[in-house]
């Protein structure tokens, strides 16, 4: 895989549209839960237009996984090349106020560059959560293409320690906020693509407790290998947040389902994002 990182994407990307093929037509990878969640996503669609978009998905799927390998050959100067930050200066203006800023990501377009594109753009004041692999060899291997252009991983459990050992230091914390959260979590529920949609409440707590502005960090693909990551400021760090509130989660769900139904096709429909529904009263 290491060899196949340093071949040019465009060669990769002959290698993606097999990748296609096998997953659309041949394993039909997840194609039940891709199919429900967009029928449930878009219920205006005709069962045409639902088949159609599967297949973009598949072929959006099979060029993410091409695009995540290359991260192992591809150079900062080139990743910044193809990951544009038109507005750098929204983070620039929090990040001046000497805190840390939460950076709320999704599975749209391509996540695993955010964090990578990130650090090239930003230098060492990037980190990102993850979740640790339970498989060693899968765990550093992802580790490496993470954080092979400089970025920092603050594994999920130890967020809230690295909050405190850095809450005086100007650097962006990201971290994908659209996970479905198992019942023990803290839930917050909303209408998201018309459905009963729950969310991680982390968000809105750690902004409460660390006075953190919030950005909410959209990466939309301009066109085969290019992405634009745009930034919106979701939360200041200095109005007053109500008490057990959610309004940091419910406005990173209103532009993610922006992003969403702008290029349906580039979400991650194959996560089974509605496996939880709400307990009735």
């Amino acid at each position: 895989m290491t060899g196949l990182a340093h071949l040019p994407l465009s060669v990769l990307y002959v290698v993606a549209d097999g990748f296609y093929l096998v997953m659309a037509y041949g394993l039909r990878y997840r194609q039940r839960v891709v199919l429900e969640n967009l029928r449930n996503s878009f219920p205006e669609k005709t069962e045409a237009q639902i088949q159609q978009l599967a297949k973009k998905f598949y072929r959006h799927f099979a060029e993410l996984l091409i695009e995540i390998l290359k991260l192992g050959g591809i150079s900062a100067a080139e990743l910044k090349q193809r990951v544009f930050m038109p507005n750098p200066e929204v983070l620039e203006k929090l990040l001046a106020k000497g805190g840390p800023v939460l950076a709320l990501g999704s599975h749209a377009g391509n996540w695993e560059w955010i964090i990578t594109a990130g650090a090239v753009w930003l230098g060492p004041r990037a980190d990102g959560v993850y979740k640790p692999l339970t498989n060693p060899f899968f765990e550093d291997f992802v580790y490496r293409l993470r954080t092979q252009t400089g970025a920092r991983l603050v594994p999920m459990r130890d967020t809230l320690r690295h909050l405190v050992r850095h809450r005086n230091q100007g650097r962006v914390l990201s971290m994908l906020s659209d996970q479905s959260p198992s019942r023990a979590d803290q839930q917050y529920w909303t209408t998201f693509l018309h459905q009963d949609t729950a969310f991680y409440t982390g968000a809105d707590k750690l902004a409460a407790q660390f006075k953190c502005p919030v950005v909410y960090v959209s990466i939309r693909r301009q066109r085969r290998g290019y992405y634009e990551m745009h930034l919106t400021e979701l939360y200041d760090g200095e109005t007053p947040l109500p008490k057990d509130g959610h309004q940091i989660t419910e406005a990173f769900a209103r532009q993610l389902e922006l992003d969403i139904q702008a290029a349906p096709a580039d979400y991650l429909w194959s996560h089974r994002r509605w496996k939880h529904k709400r307990e009735k009263l």
